[in-house]
């Protein structure tokens, strides 16, 4: 077993406090990458629920770009930028992880997200804390498992992938159906 962080270049979002807003409109202005675009690349789709946070600086921030891993501190959850994405900034609530060869991205984030080893560890170091969020030391100190072969962790991480994205395409017919039921019944007024 290897630490993550022998394996893996780990890279802290910016501080969201530290950030000095400005109203000219010659500054860059950046959308705030948050949960809900974690959880629409983890499945390929567009899950937003409303307007996204933006600000304006021009100081130097730590943006994402299409395939980077990124890691919620806050709800433990790690997944691949889409192009959607690509330029939004990362606040400190949020890590961005570099890989070397040796690990296939879709396959760490399978590992991140459901390896009940890997969720044990992180959950230790949330014990006794009120707050519930992880820190960079504890992503840092993960041990990871020995990695199969390159073929066989992309192999895993597409099923992943795959099988999440059916799961949310599933979810998402269940709940179309369910407004089409629903308008049936309003129309016929029993």
């Amino acid at each position: 077993m290897k630490k993550i962080n022998d394996m893996i270049e780990i890279i802290s979002g910016s501080p969201q406090f530290r950030i000095n807003e400005v109203i000219d409109n010659i500054a860059p202005r950046y959308t705030y990458y948050s949960q809900s675009e974690i959880d629409s690349d983890l499945v390929d789709l567009d899950l937003s629920k409303g307007e996204e946070r933006k600000v304006r600086t021009f100081d130097d921030v730590i943006t994402v770009k299409n395939q980077d891993i990124v890691f919620s501190l806050v709800s433990g959850k790690a997944s691949l930028v889409r192009k959607l994405h690509q330029g939004y900034l990362l606040t400190q609530n949020y890590l961005k992880l570099n890989l070397n060869d040796q690990v296939n991205a879709k396959y760490l984030i399978y590992l991140l997200n459901e390896d009940a080893s890997i969720r044990r560890q992180l959950q230790i170091g949330l014990q006794g804390s009120t707050v519930l969020k992880y820190t960079l030391k504890q992503v840092k100190e993960i041990e990871l498992p020995d990695m199969p072969l390159p073929a066989k962790q992309k192999l895993v991480g597409e099923i992943y992938f795959n099988q999440l994205r059916l799961q949310a395409l599933q979810e998402q017919a269940s709940q179309l159906e369910t407004q089409i039921v629903l308008e049936k019944i309003k129309r016929n007024k029993y």
